[in-house]
């Protein structure tokens, strides 16, 4: 697993062994950062269900201000942190260990990503409803093609898919309310 680009594009992260985390492919990536480039820069990110952190390591190395990531696994958040040292950039980051759903209703970010296990369905309903209660932001939800997500979780509305094989992309935008 490398970073794609930015300040430390090609630079190698290290990932868990075993099957307790399924990293984000490259292409995807590109693609997830590619449509979010013009919000990057000085954002707040939110890597839920982080694993080694290689999407908001992408955030971060792509010009985001801070990175809050969260991760269940002790192992996946211990390397994690040894990510974030080797690059630097721990100063920038928050990770905190527990279920992303215990702290996504307090969390406040700019753009949120999520990613939980695809045989966990029911994360995508708890965590895109506790955001949903949030203010303004995007939204990203990554899961296997095969799942139908909702157009809306409480104040999300879904405003784009982008579907690469068996993964895909939703994305969200919090609306206002007068």
């Amino acid at each position: 697993m490398r970073v794609i680009a930015g300040e430390f594009r090609s630079r190698r992260l290290k990932t868990p062994q075993g099957l307790e985390v399924r990293p984000t492919p490259d292409r995807l990536r590109e693609s997830l950062f590619s449509i979010l480039m013009p919000r990057l820069e000085g954002c707040v990110f939110a890597d839920l269900y982080a694993g080694c952190g290689a999407v908001g390591i992408e955030a971060l190395s792509r010009g985001a201000a801070n990175c809050i990531f969260v991760e269940k696994s002790r192992k996946a958040v211990e390397v994690l942190r040894e990510n974030l040292a080797s690059l630097g950039i721990a100063g920038r980051a928050q990770v905190m260990q527990g279920n992303a759903s215990t702290y996504a209703g307090s969390l406040r970010a700019d753009i949120y990503f999520l990613d939980p296990p695809y045989e966990r369905t029911e994360e995508y309903e708890k965590t895109l409803s506790l955001i949903g209660e949030q203010g303004p932001g995007i939204v990203i939800a990554q899961h296997s093609s095969h799942l139908a997500l909702e157009e809306e979780y409480r104040r999300l509305r879904r405003y784009r898919v982008v579907k690469q094989g068996d993964n895909s992309l939703s994305f969200y935008e919090v609306l206002l309310v007068d």
